[in-house]
């Protein structure tokens, strides 16, 4: 199977890398998209993917970060002649996003407009998506993949529920952990998993500058802790993303950062940091992600 990361990011328009989102594609053709943030579908063209060939979506949780292209990635494979609805699993919350966007909300006119066409009258389940919220557990069982979600340490349940995600493909173990703080179920989740994605947002010092502030969430995970949870879990391989702009040297980040982060410590050297704090507590196999990064499993 292949695993493309479409997106490496955070929350800020960052000219380097784009917003949450990884696809994995396996030998028979299947595509599963886990998040949707800014920028995934035209990643998915850049990579050779088809968005009309993605049948299942995975949102972690509803921060913007990793479902705003979700609009544009539906729309797209309507265009595109996708054949049947898209199934989109995501936390509480998430059947009320997708029930404001087409028809009728945000997107009524657009799909107004198109829906008089022929072509796309043949294809409106496309733009209908089969959305099934989740509770921790088996969310998704094909002839191919399984999917178990549990609850992470990110927002409070009751702004809404965060999970993390393994993904059982082919024989291998894929763990995600969208977004969170060192918790014990993405120890769980990534338990002898051949490859752990994780956050890794911050370095430690930035994590303390924004509990130090209180600007902005500071529940993500250090290097540090990355690396803690790596080898408590057993994982065989890790990949470190979703990186908050601490490695950027946009001038328009640093200024829109000013509040958020200590933009004077800003810079690629920092990714040194990074995998110097992973390496204090995981030896294993370790790669940083950029966007269109492709992993062979």
């Amino acid at each position: 199977m292949k695993i493309t990361m479409l997106g490496t990011g955070a929350a800020l328009p960052d000219p380097d890398r784009g917003q949450s989102a990884i696809l994995i594609s396996t030998d028979s053709g299947r595509h599963y998209l886990l998040d949707c943030g800014e920028g995934a579908t035209r990643q998915m063209v850049r990579a050779n993917i088809n968005p009309a060939d993605v049948g299942v979506v995975v949102l972690t949780h509803l921060h913007h970060d990793h479902i705003c292209d979700f609009p544009y990635f539906v729309i797209s494979g309507w265009m595109l002649n996708r054949a049947t609805a898209p199934v989109l699993l995501g936390p509480k919350g998430t059947k009320h996003f997708v029930r404001h966007l087409f028809e009728d909300g945000a997107y009524r006119t657009d799909f107004i407009a198109r829906s008089a066409y022929a072509l796309r009258k043949e294809n409106l389940q496309a733009v209908r998506p089969d959305v099934r919220e989740m509770q921790p557990g088996l969310v998704y069982e094909d002839d191919e993949v399984r999917i178990t979600a549990l609850h992470v340490d990110h927002l409070p349940h009751e702004v809404c529920e965060c999970f993390g995600l393994r993904v059982e493909v082919e024989g291998k173990v894929i763990a995600f952990s969208g977004d969170t703080k060192p918790c014990a179920a993405m120890v769980e989740l990534a338990r002898d998993a051949d490859l752990l994605i994780h956050e890794c947002t911050f370095p430690q010092s930035f994590i303390d500058h924004r509990a130090k502030t209180g600007v902005g969430t500071y529940a993500h995970t250090s290097p540090l802790g990355l690396g803690k949870i790596a080898s408590e879990s057993g994982a065989r391989s890790v990949v470190a993303t979703h990186f908050g702009h601490f490695d950027s040297t946009s001038p328009v980040l640093k200024r829109a950062a000013g509040k958020h982060l200590p933009t004077e410590l800003m810079g690629p050297h920092l990714l040194e940091e990074v995998v110097a704090d992973i390496r204090k507590n995981y030896d294993g196999p370790l790669r940083l992600a950029h966007d269109l990064m492709r992993i062979d499993l």
